[in-house]
């Protein structure tokens, strides 16, 4: 399971035109679910995630966490994620879960985030979605629960 990790001070997701989630000061977790991953692959990356110390503390030293803040998640599906741009020029999904392996396990982190008293809005699992945020730092973060990149 892979997820980019982005510090925002607000950020929302529209499909259609209309806002389906919504936040101020926290996270955007762009997450991707590969064809070998299982609950455990998500609770590690809802542990890093919720406990990443990414938010300034009184002394302005990243020594804070999401959970620390008060801050929310706004959580996006993205299948590319797993796109293999090794060969030629378009992307590989080979590796990207199933579509409904992939929403299991979506709907599995934003439940297991959400079990943490924090504030997660979502995005449409499927769906072509508009991401606006304004990323805060900026701090940008590649998160991975096979292997370290």
């Amino acid at each position: 399971m892979r997820a980019v990790v982005q510090r925002v001070s607000e950020a929302r997701v529209e499909v259609d035109g209309t806002i389906t989630g919504s936040i101020g000061r926290g996270l955007v977790v762009l997450l991707g679910v590969g064809q070998d991953d299982t609950e455990k692959d998500a609770d590690y990356l809802v542990e890093k995630v919720a406990g990443l110390r990414i938010f300034p503390d009184e002394a302005g030293k990243m020594n804070r966490s999401v959970t620390d803040c008060g801050g929310e998640l706004l959580i996006v599906s993205q299948f590319t994620l797993y796109g293999d741009c090794r060969k030629g020029r378009r992307p590989s999904f080979d590796h990207a879960a199933a579509p409904e392996l992939a929403n299991r396990l979506y709907e599995y982190f934003v439940a297991q985030v959400r079990g943490r008293s924090l504030r997660a809005e979502t995005g449409v699992f499927q769906a072509c979605m508009a991401v606006h945020l304004v990323n805060d730092g900026p701090v940008t973060l590649i998160l991975d629960s096979g292997r370290l990149l």
